[in-house]
């Protein structure tokens, strides 16, 4: 018999993706003001693999990912969504997004993205979102699953996500009794 244990905090991961790099600074703003203190913010990545987003936000685009200094309990996961769905919104122009922020966690063994959309490999959340399994941590690496979108396939994405990786087993060790 299985005996239910808590689930470990997890590192919250942000991805804003944008044409306009202007933007990041007032989403900055609004990001700490709701998650809390930055951890770790990536250099621009570029962000230019499948052409999926040009039509609605121009091109080129970048691509920075934001870890934050608090952990969070992976049940929030369905209400970061939901708020950074709202912070899209009120950046669009003209029914245009204008930045894409996709909120995740990461865990010592997965890193997992929020999204609203189903599909056969994601798993319902609540209150509309899903859960998508992005990638495995296992044999010393991050390893991708036929589903992983481009992006997250991309080497400085890897090494970045070690990088984050890394500082999630120092905050893990500071939260442990």
């Amino acid at each position: 018999m299985s005996i239910p244990h808590p689930p470990a905090p997890a590192k919250l991961v942000i991805g804003l993706f944008m044409k306009e790099r202007t933007l990041i600074r007032p989403l900055t703003e609004i990001l700490v003001s709701r998650f809390g203190p930055l951890d770790m913010v990536s250099p621009w990545l570029d962000f230019d693999f499948t052409g999926y987003y040009a039509a609605e936000m121009g091109a080129p685009l970048f691509r920075r990912l934001m870890t934050f200094k608090t952990l969070i309990s992976q049940e929030r996961l369905p209400e970061i969504k939901l708020a950074t769905n709202d912070i899209e919104n009120r950046f669009a122009e003209i029914g245009r997004r204008r930045v894409n922020i996709d909120p995740g966690y990461l865990l010592l063994e997965r890193f997992v993205l929020a999204t609203g959309k189903n599909f056969t490999h994601r798993i319902y959340i609540g209150r509309g979102i899903y859960a998508d399994l992005t990638l495995i941590y296992t044999r010393g690496n991050f390893q991708t699953l036929p589903w992983t979108y481009p992006d997250y396939r991309d080497s400085k994405m890897i090494r970045h996500l070690h990088q984050i990786r890394y500082r999630y087993t120092i905050d893990l060790k500071a939260t442990s009794p």
